[in-house]
């Protein structure tokens, strides 16, 4: 008889990180809780996991859990309920030019030196630079997760791709890196809504975007799409 994943996270073990710096919110420090490395992780687990707000980071599944800050809040879009505003009708209309398949989430140069030429352009500040091949690999690869690239092409130029995971119920989006040169089409903004779309297509319920942290400008993007579910208090509560 398969085990119900329910009464698996019972018996589940996390390791905590020492006290460090937070990425997200300069005057805080932040504790991470990992699922213990040796599990095996299926499919159905993992869906379980994103439901109580877990995320996944190449190999390790982690959830912020820090002792005086709430910040982190992790959200999903519920694909059915979904409505475009203004501003995301005229990013889907001005980018309607260029065109994405999912291909095999499997090392490439021609990915690599996208998401190298994105780093240093956008995340020159962060802990992400400089990048390199391995870092890359560590960061978005899995053997373990259904992950595939989405990746969006002019022509046959490959301009962005959105790192996505298959759940049971839903795209986990983990990462989403494009060509600088592309910045005034807003391709971050167009990925999402066309994996929302592409979610519709395929009767899945939701879209996991991951962690909303308001008083962090690179994060606050994510409360724009609506309706959202937020999970607080260990529910999920809808924002229309």
């Amino acid at each position: 008889m398969q085990q119900d994943p329910n009464d698996e996270l019972l018996k589940l073990t996390f390791y905590a990180t020492p006290a460090h710096s937070c990425s997200y919110l300069s005057d805080e420090q932040a504790t991470t809780v990992f699922l213990d490395p040796e599990k095996r992780i299926s499919q159905k687990l993992y869906t379980r996991l994103s439901e109580t707000g877990f995320r996944r980071s190449g190999n390790h599944i982690y959830r912020p859990h820090c002792e005086t800050c709430q910040a982190c809040v992790p959200v999903r879009v519920p694909v059915n309920q979904f409505n475009a505003n203004r501003s995301q009708r005229r990013c889907l209309k001005k980018a309607q030019r260029f065109h994405y398949q999912f291909e095999p989430a499997t090392y490439s140069q021609e990915h690599y030196q996208l998401y190298e030429a994105y780093i240093s352009e956008r995340h020159g500040d962060g802990d992400m630079y400089p990048p390199s091949e391995q870092q890359y690999k560590d960061f978005l690869l899995s053997p373990w997760a259904h992950t595939q690239f989405m990746s969006f092409y002019d022509g046959t130029e490959l301009i962005a791709c959105a790192v996505v995971d298959l759940l049971d119920n839903g795209f986990s989006a983990v990462y989403t890196y494009y060509d600088p040169k592309y910045s005034n089409y807003s391709l971050g903004k167009f990925a999402i809504l066309s994996l929302i779309e592409e979610a519709q297509l395929r009767q899945l319920k939701y879209v996991y975007l991951g962690y909303l942290v308001k008083d962090c400008q690179k994060m606050k993007y994510k409360s724009e799409y609506r309706p959202l579910d937020c999970h607080i208090g260990n529910r999920w509560v809808r924002l229309n």
